[in-house]
């Protein structure tokens, strides 16, 4: 990721027609930290040059939000189910992985792999014994951005409203959003 000089951001939002103020209402910054960054004067902290370019992004229209891309319908196993349960449930739907959801909270994943490491006989034990770690979460607002960063390193995001899942995404809703 290439990062915006502070002739960049300034053209960029001169050219979508907005003023200093109005980017920085957008982003939730003061005016004269907009001017001294366009100036020059001030090195932004990473996190407020995220909020700059993403409010020049939404400002552009190009901003997907995980609620854009997600799944609502999420193919889930509970920790009290038995791995067969979860071993057919993941046949049936054609996954390779599932998240394990306790009352609508990730509390864990299953996968082929998981079922395979924990060796012979474990079809009637649950799915708590043998599950991984949860998929990261993400809220509805998430940008395709930051969602992009946690699927290099997981196979799914869980899209979470107040704690509950709400949805889920994994790289080819991605590939499918680019293309």
């Amino acid at each position: 990721m290439e990062l915006p000089t502070p002739q960049d951001l300034r053209e960029r939002r001169t050219a979508l027609g907005l003023t200093q103020s109005s980017l920085a209402e957008a982003a939730g910054v003061s005016q004269p930290l907009i001017a001294r960054i366009e100036g020059g004067d001030v090195d932004p902290r990473l996190s407020t040059l995220r909020r700059i370019v993403n409010a020049l992004d939404e400002a552009e229209g190009e901003v997907v939000r995980a609620a854009d891309l997600m799944h609502e319908n999420v193919i889930s196993v509970a920790p009290d189910d038995s791995v067969r349960e979860a071993i057919e449930t993941m046949e049936a739907e054609a996954y390779s992985q599932l998240p394990v959801l306790q009352s609508g909270i990730p509390v864990g994943s299953i996968s082929q792999g998981d079922v395979i490491r924990a060796g012979e006989d474990v079809g009637n034990h649950p799915v708590s014994e043998v599950m991984s770690e949860s998929f990261p979460t993400v809220a509805t607002d998430a940008t395709v951005d930051e969602i992009r960063n946690l699927l290099e390193h997981y196979k799914a995001v869980m899209v979470t409203d107040g704690g509950s899942t709400v949805g889920i995404i994994t790289e080819a809703d991605i590939a499918a959003q680019l293309s």
